[in-house]
């Protein structure tokens, strides 16, 4: 929906001409990253993951995520320090999605090695993270809010520092949340005339669908279109994943998908199942489906040995979220913060 109280957006990102390069004398060597820098870029963002904090360590399948879909253009959307020895020392890409309609979006994402901090680094990647963002966000001539996010850990305090001084401004928080499946799971049937079934590729379309307009009335949230939903599934784990059916209608009610990310039990210091989304259409809701496709997830993962079911939400969520988690159990463990600059 158009507001008429906005210009449209292009006049109002402040797009530079180009992004600001880091200046020289930070010791490092910038281009842009490339699908070959995968492994190495690995192992950058296990650093800044490690000094972080984060409860996550990214693996490589996911790295090389960072430049599938047609819309990621790596030679204008990332850069990368690397030093005289050839190891990536910093980084950054940003991301603006297809989809948007609501709020337009560019997503800054970047760090730097933790032995290469306190050298100006950070400040250089933001500096030209931000005037990229803008540059995407001036690409449209709608007349909608536009945003500018950062999503880092509660624990990167000099990170939030950084942020502060440049503008951005905390706006939403995430919480990950855990519930042990050593403790006995509560009886959730699905409401009468649903059906729950095994995630399948012939309903991946009904659940997208599903997915919008379950969403539509939550903070943040834009649509996907088939490319985005198809895209970073390299976690996915379909044996964990679960679809209400309407048995009169045919249609999706509401869906459960789960990741299994292997590399973060060592992280955590227990194995786990992940609640990537979980969605109910509004015409389906407060029947009880939520906490039904919850419970067919953890005793999908507790059947296959999980310790604990996990999932993040966000704190301030409109549709009770996070009440629901907290009576099946879950109890927050740590916290992201989305940090954002609003046009």
């Amino acid at each position: 929906m158009t507001d008429t109280s906005l210009s449209p957006l292009a006049d109002r990102a402040d797009a530079p001409a180009a992004p600001p390069r880091p200046p020289d004398g930070l010791g490092l060597t910038w281009r842009p990253l490339r699908r070959d820098d995968a492994e190495a870029l690995t192992r950058l963002l296990n650093a800044v993951e490690e000094a972080d904090g984060a409860p996550y360590r990214t693996a490589v399948p996911e790295a090389q995520e960072r430049f599938d879909g047609d819309w990621h253009d790596p030679t204008t959307d990332t850069i990368t320090g690397v030093d005289a020895d050839g190891v990536l020392r910093a980084y950054a890409q940003v991301t603006a999605l297809p989809g948007d309609v609501r709020t337009i979006r560019a997503f800054l994402d970047g760090g730097v090695d933790p032995q290469w901090r306190g050298r100006g680094v950070g400040r250089a990647v933001l500096a030209w993270s931000e005037g990229r963002g803008r540059q995407l966000l001036a690409r449209s001539t709608a007349a909608v809010p536009g945003r500018l996010a950062v999503h880092i850990q509660e624990s990167a305090t000099a990170t939030a520092r950084l942020l502060t001084a440049a503008g951005f401004r905390p706006v939403r928080y995430y919480d990950d949340m855990r519930r042990s499946l050593a403790e006995p799971l509560p009886l959730a049937d699905p409401p009468a005339g649903i059906r729950l079934v095994p995630w399948s590729a012939d309903l991946e379309e009904q659940v997208r669908l599903a997915h919008n307009e379950a969403f539509a009335d939550h903070w943040g949230s834009e649509p996907r279109n088939a490319e985005q939903w198809a895209q970073h599934r390299s976690m996915f784990a379909p044996m964990w994943s679960t679809v209400a059916v309407d048995e009169a209608t045919g249609e999706v009610a509401g869906y459960l998908m789960s990741g299994r990310y292997e590399q973060d039990w060592a992280v955590n210091g227990f194995s786990f199942g992940y609640v990537e989304l979980l969605g109910v259409r509004p015409g389906w809701r407060r029947r009880g489906l939520a906490p039904s496709l919850l419970v067919a997830a953890m005793t999908a993962y507790r059947a296959d040995g999980m310790q604990y079911a996990v999932l993040g939400v966000d704190s301030a969520n409109q549709s009770g979220a996070h009440g629901l988690y907290e009576r099946l159990g879950f109890e927050a463990q740590h916290r992201e913060i989305m940090y954002s600059i609003e046009l």
